[in-house]
């Protein structure tokens, strides 16, 4: 408990207002196109920031669309496993040229999902995953930014061809950092990611009354490695499992965050918004 209220006390010496920073959101999506400006001007009213993810080429250019517009807005480009099938050496090219863009300041989401492989319309070989999965990973230590990395049913792959391209960044005096979104797995795999330098988005999930797992890791890792995330719009929190997710419901994860841990939700947002800062290195 003693770190937790350390880092909340340097925040406030250092003039740090703590507000709420959603690191992964999909903004783009359609559920969104009905209320989308009214939705951001209550988000900006309340001050959070956002990283707005892409997950393809179309869906990572809207989200630069959208960091531009938008102050409180940033954006990352990269392309989600279950899309890598339309990847080819041009198409990746595009994605290179769009890391350099104006706010974007990760490669993500990328991974691997073996969940979706067999689903027709999304099923895509694993070695075709790997594949780009290594080659974006190669690409966010080029271009010396943070990932975002998404696994689903992929635990010991994708923590292998993290670690690989770890030890091959450090060979070359380079580093590859980010964040495991929407981590799923349990408490040793969550140690195995920290000691690498990174980062754990915690969400909704986190309320729901099976997620007992992820209490678990809340409880162990230390809160300088956690940082706030939706997903949206998937994955709202209780009370409002099913319905359309957003920013706003944030505080509900804060509240069983500082539950768990026992320290204020005060403390909460402004360590997890001091990380998110850190993590896409926005400081």
């Amino acid at each position: 408990m003693i770190g937790n209220q350390n880092i909340a006390k340097e925040n406030r010496q250092a003039g740090e207002k703590c507000l709420i920073f959603d690191t992964h959101t999909h903004y783009d999506d359609a559920q969104f196109d009905g209320d989308r400006t009214e939705l951001f001007e209550n988000i900006a009213q309340r001050g959070y920031y956002i990283v707005n993810v892409g997950a393809s080429l179309a869906s990572t250019r809207q989200s630069i669309a959208l960091a531009k517009k938008y102050a409180f807005v940033h954006a990352a480009a990269g392309i989600h496993p279950t899309n890598t099938g339309e990847l080819t050496e041009q198409s990746f090219g595009e994605l290179a040229a769009l890391l350099d863009g104006e706010k974007v300041v990760a490669v993500g989401e990328i991974g691997l999902d073996y969940f979706w492989e067999k689903e027709p319309g999304r099923e895509c070989p694993r070695e075709v995953q790997k594949y780009w999965f290594g080659r974006q990973l190669a690409l966010a230590v080029e271009k010396n930014m943070p990932v975002i990395i998404h696994s689903r049913d992929a635990a010991e792959d994708t923590l292998l061809l993290i670690q690989q391209e770890c030890g091959k960044a450090r060979a070359n005096g380079r580093q590859l950092t980010g964040v495991i979104h929407c981590f799923s797995y349990g408490k040793e795999m969550a140690k195995e990611y920290v000691n690498l330098g990174f980062y754990l988005g915690i969400g909704g999930v986190l309320t729901f009354k099976n997620a007992r797992r992820i209490r678990e890791v809340v409880m162990e890792i230390p809160l300088n490695y956690l940082v706030l995330e939706t997903d949206c719009p998937y994955l709202a929190p209780e009370p409002y499992r099913g319905q359309r997710n957003c920013s706003l419901n944030l505080p509900l994860v804060v509240n069983e965050i500082a539950h768990i841990k026992e320290i204020s939700k005060e403390e909460v947002i402004c360590a997890t918004t001091k990380n998110a800062k850190q993590l896409y290195r926005l400081l």
